[in-house]
């Protein structure tokens, strides 16, 4: 394994201030910068497997997993050979295709909740096309989030408590958008109470991912399905993250809540980018070409991101793989729960399925103000430490990381013994 003595980073720190002279920050998403965690960004010249390789020749277990979509691990043979047949066939066409079907059929056999669905190209669009159906189909204008969420960067999402600064959001929009405490039914209640004919859904993440891993709590996501039942909101769950890595069949499926609308993205493609979102044929109709809400996008749903979904797909129903992601995780969290107990040292251990966080924080997180107490530099030095050892992890104290299905046992012993090297030299 590489280790701090042994590991350079020359054409990394040479390309991420060329990059910087010609993209904004350097980096075509702010999630992938270092600006949290300081330094450079590392650019990467392979990802296979549980690995990564970058452009001066070290190696890294990933704990990234590209943001969320390698449940499988990179570059699955299967799915390349499935995209790569589709691309010989032609990238896209502009109409319907076998592949769409295919497609569409596995997920609506799937997901419980889906009679139809809509593919996109992202998570951010099948959120921001879920919200304007919903307005569509209700007829209301405002929607319900959760504080210190992530639900992408359409102007009506970015209304969170982490991203409502950003620039560019037109006030009137943003207003559209109410914030309540994730975790708090309590306070949902009243916000539907004091708004109670104009909510058009409640969107949530049933594991909010980007303020560290925070579950919603027993019988939570329940109260929140009565209370929209009860006020006439459709209840939108974000599962951009959770969809396919948590369970085949999602978040939805472990809480045992039906929403309304579901918004995927990640996970589902094994890499592609790809973006869905759907529900009962009753809401979906009100799409056009045969309802009045408008939604399109010349890259939806084409025949290379169709072909590698299908395959991920299939290859995700395997129950096998969801028994090795529960082991895996299970084992790396027993074996860092020991080494904080032994230190005694300020972290807890945030998971869900393959979905982890390791806050630098006094307590347990169960909503956005107690994600405040996480320490980011803490985390930046925990972070540099694993890089110098070849552990790639979120450069993101509040970003979820997760576990491949391509890990394997050496690999996760391995990192926990590191994080006891980092830990015991932090504290």
């Amino acid at each position: 394994m590489i280790t701090a003595s042994k590991r350079k980073l020359t054409l990394s720190a040479q390309r991420s201030a060329q990059l910087a002279e010609l993209i904004p920050g350097g980096v075509n998403s702010p999630f992938r910068s270092f600006e949290e965690v300081g330094g450079h960004t590392i650019f990467f010249s392979k990802a296979l497997g549980s690995k990564l390789f970058d452009i001066d020749g070290n190696t890294y277990i990933d704990y990234l997993g590209a943001w969320g979509p390698a449940v499988l691990g990179h570059c699955h043979p299967q799915v390349i050979a499935a995209c790569q047949q589709a691309l010989t066939l032609g990238p896209v066409s502009g109409a319907p295709h076998e592949l769409e079907l295919e497609l569409a059929t596995l997920l609506t056999k799937t997901i419980a909740s889906l009679e139809q669905v809509r593919f996109v190209n992202s998570g951010t669009e099948a959120v921001m096309s879920a919200v304007r159906l919903a307005r569509g189909a209700t007829g209301r204008d405002k929607i319900i989030m959760f504080e210190g969420g992530y639900y992408g960067h359409s102007d009506a999402t970015l209304a969170s408590s982490r991203h409502a600064t950003s620039g560019g959001v037109i006030q009137a929009v943003a207003q559209q958008t109410l914030l309540v405490e994730f975790n708090n039914l309590e306070a949902l209640e009243k916000c539907l109470q004091d708004h109670p004919n104009d909510i058009a859904a409640v969107l949530i993440e049933p594991v909010a991912g980007s303020m560290s891993v925070i579950p919603s709590e027993p019988g939570y996501l329940a109260g929140i399905r009565r209370l929209c039942t009860k006020y006439g909101a459709l209840l939108i769950f974000d599962e951009v993250l959770t969809g396919f890595r948590v369970a085949l069949n999602g978040a939805q499926s472990v809480y045992g809540v039906m929403p309304d609308l579901t918004c995927f993205g990640k996970a589902l493609a094994g890499g592609m980018p790809v973006g869905a979102y759907g529900g009962s044929k009753k809401i979906m109709s009100n799409l056009m070409p045969i309802g009045k809400v408008y939604q399109a996008g010349t890259f939806s749903g084409n025949p290379v991101t169709m072909a590698g979904a299908a395959e991920t797909l299939q290859l995700l129903s395997n129950p096998a793989i969801f028994q090795k992601l529960e082991l895996l995780s299970a084992r790396f969290f027993a074996g860092l729960q020991v080494v904080i107990d032994e230190l005694d040292v300020p972290v807890q251990l945030q998971r869900f399925g393959s979905m982890f966080a390791i806050a630098f924080a006094p307590k347990p997180l169960k909503n956005y103000k107690d994600s405040l107490s996480i320490d980011s530099k803490a985390y930046a030095k925990f972070f540099h430490y694993l890089l110098d050892q070849g552990i790639y992890m979120p450069p993101s104290s509040i970003d979820a990381a997760c576990i491949s299905a391509a890990h394997s046992e050496e690999e996760i012993d391995f990192t926990i013994e590191i994080c006891r090297q980092a830990l015991k030299e932090m504290f």
